[in-house]
Parts: C-alpha cells; structure tokens; sequence
C-alpha cells in the first residue's frame, strides 16, 4: 500500500514520517480526492491551515481512504487574527469541527505576528488543548530564535517543531542550527520554491542527471538529509508519487554543500520575512 517513508521523533515522543503533503489551495471536491490519493500512494503526514478553508476537504479526504484515521498524522494551523487566549481556543475546536476529527496529531501558531504581541497567549491555549486531548503535539511556523526563546521563558515549553520557509535558494542554516540545538523538528513549507526558476538551476541539473532522478526529487532529497520534513504539494498523482521515490538514492557531502551554495541573502520568495509580517 504506497511507499514506505522513514519517520522521525519529535521531542514530545510522536513519532512522524520524514516527508509530508501540502494542501494549500486544494479545495472541495477535486481536493479532496487529490488528497486522498496521496493518501493512497502513502502519504500519511497532511499538512492543512485554518487560513487554506479547506480543512473540511482533508476530513473528507480522510474519510474517503481506506487507511485508518490512527496511521495518519493532521496537522492544522491558527491564523494570526485568533492569537488572544479565548479566540485561540474557539478556533481549535472550529478546525476540529471543519475537518470533522475528534484530535490534530500537530498543530501549529501560522505566524508570530510579534507587533500584535499575543502569540504566548496563542501558545498558552495550544498547551493546554494538547492537555485536553483535542492535539497530540504542538509547534509553530516562522518562529525566530527570539520568538521561541520567550515561549520557553514564558510557558517552559518549546515547540515540537518549527514550520519555515525552507528551499535551496533560502537554506536557513543559522536557523536549522538553533533547531538542531534546542531539539526542534524543522518543516519546509515551499520545499522546491514554488518557482519554475529553480527547476532551470544548473547545479541542481547536472545533480539530477547524475543520479538519474528528477531536479525535484534531488532537492527533497536534500531536505531528508539536511533532516527537514519537506511538504511538497501537488494534485498530480503522478508528481505526487515522484516527490516520495527519494528513499533510493542519497546525495554524498559535496552535493548538499553545492545545493546548499544556491542560497541567497534575500532568497525569500515574497519578502515575509517574521519579524515583521503579519498574518491574519
């Protein structure tokens, strides 16, 4: 039943796989069946947000699968304009109801939104919705170091992993880094850009042709090794299955030193970077 993938522990102790699915923007019916046949190759990490409106289409996808609801890892997250402690609470249990589970295995904080100032309060409610058994472990997205430093100053919990921006044109090392340090699971939201650009790379081609895989396959592949859960998006079954055939192969050193070497200092691709942005 779909390929095998490899999974990692979170320091919470859940165990999830190395490589997941995106959801943005697959809705309604043609996502949920698009959904469901990633589940299907074997998918079983599904990456939605209260902000993509389609967390109903991942239930619906879940309950069209014939693989159980226990062997699959939700994830969902809170938008910014929800961060007070009340609102944050209300708005798990609505993304519950959407997608119509009982539980997220994962749920996040989307951004910090830091000029709002409420995401300890986001993150207080997130502590305790996993006491009251409706999350089974809790993180965020773009978090800074400085960020996460308060969650752990003001709450004494840090998040079991932190979804970044993450592809070879922005490699995150520094960041990666205080993960690896504070053991934090990272996630690349955007893993191949979303950009035709870096399809046209020419290092990552000659890579490519070298290992007989395509530009896609060889910067997930970099992810795994880098130990980042990429969450790749497509509604192609063929792309999808594409995007998790990288467990037979492996990239030596001097490959992921040449990948990595892509990166730029103003690799992000629309600017948002999270001391500023705002979410809502």
């Amino acid at each position: 039943m779909g390929i095998e993938i490899p999974e990692i522990t979170l320091h919470d102790g859940l165990r999830i796989p190395a490589i997941g699915f995106g959801t943005y923007s697959l809705k309604g019916n043609e996502g949920a069946n698009a959904i469901k046949s990633a589940i299907d190759l074997g998918y079983r990490l599904i990456d939605t947000a209260y902000n993509y409106e389609n967390e109903g289409a991942v239930g619906e996808a879940i309950r069209r699968s014939t693989v159980p609801r226990k062997d699959l890892l939700i994830t969902s997250k809170l938008p910014g304009r929800y961060h007070t402690y009340d609102k944050a609470v209300v708005t798990i249990q609505e993304s519950l109801y959407r997608a119509n589970l009982d539980y997220y295995d994962l749920y996040l904080i989307h951004w910090p939104n830091p000029q709002q100032d409420h995401y300890v309060e986001a993150w207080q409610a997130l502590i305790d919705a996993k006491k009251w058994g409706l999350i089974r472990s809790i993180g965020v997205c773009n978090f800074l170091p400085e960020h996460l430093e308060r969650l752990k100053k003001e709450t004494g919990v840090l998040p079991s992993n932190n979804q970044i921006e993450l592809h070879p044109f922005f490699n995150q090392e520094e960041q990666r880094k205080w993960h690896e340090e504070n053991d934090i699971a990272t996630e690349s939201w955007s893993p191949l850009a979303r950009a035709n650009e870096v399809l046209k790379n020419d290092t990552l081609q000659k890579i490519a042709e070298q290992h007989n895989k395509s530009i896609s396959q060889i910067i997930l592949r970099w992810h795994y090794q880098l130990g980042a859960i990429a969450i790749p998006k497509s509604a192609s079954p063929v792309r999808q299955l594409e995007n998790i055939s990288i467990f037979d192969f492996a990239l030596d050193a001097a490959e992921i030193a040449e990948i990595s070497g892509i990166t730029r200092p103003d690799g992000r691709m629309r600017d948002q970077d999270p001391a500023t942005y705002e979410e809502f």
